[in-house]
């Protein structure tokens, strides 16, 4: 998922002064907190209205726009936050998660690959990079990827179980094999799907 939005970008409008500002922000994230959505984009809407270069409203307009399934209002919105924030790695990380999701693979790679020129160690833009890779079947490349999203997140089931793919995909069982014998260590329930999946059995 895209970066959550977080208090940034804001300065003050003759429309919408800052504490103004903040009372309506956290007027939204309160209704976020009790599950009125709908209620809180309104908010941030009104926020957009009044002041166009607010960040954190069109970031927060364009997570809500993703989880309705709207992925293109939230391409818009995002668009609009990356040119006013472009020094930022998840203004960039944003939009190329929604390229990726609406089949934009150039430009989504162009993304990720801006996000890690900015911020070299933000895994997500890694990992998001490595299925971009995969999905244009540059699979040695998508490996290269996918190893520096686990060197960052060791932890995370996610780069182990694409890892694991691309390497059945490169025909290299016993390079999988020890994938599943890693993944064995702390999420074994992923390991046993990728044994399922693949039909090698690792002991």
């Amino acid at each position: 998922m895209p970066v959550n939005p977080a208090m940034t970008g804001y300065s003050p409008t003759p429309n919408l002064g800052r504490f103004e500002r903040w009372w309506l922000v956290w007027k939204a994230k309160t209704l976020l907190l009790v599950g009125a959505r709908h209620a809180a984009t309104e908010v941030f809407q009104g926020i957009l209205r009044r002041a166009p270069q607010d960040v954190l409203a069109l970031n927060s307009l364009a997570y809500a726009a993703l989880q309705d399934g709207q992925q293109e209002v939230a391409y818009r919105y995002f668009e609009q936050a990356l040119a006013l924030s472009a020094k930022t790695s998840n203004a960039h990380f944003n939009l190329a998660f929604v390229a990726e999701l609406l089949g934009r693979l150039g430009e989504a790679e162009q993304g990720f690959r801006a996000a890690l020129a900015i911020e070299e160690k933000m895994d997500r833009a890694w990992y998001g990079l490595g299925l971009v890779l995969v999905r244009q079947g540059r699979l040695e490349e998508a490996l290269a990827a996918l190893k520096r999203n686990t060197q960052l997140q060791p932890m995370s089931p996610f780069g182990w179980y694409q890892m694991a793919r691309v390497h059945i995909d490169l025909h290299q069982p016993e390079e999988a094999k020890a994938v599943i014998k890693h993944l064995k260590g702390f999420e074994p329930k992923v390991a046993a799907q990728l044994e399922r999946e693949t039909g090698l059995r690792v002991t």
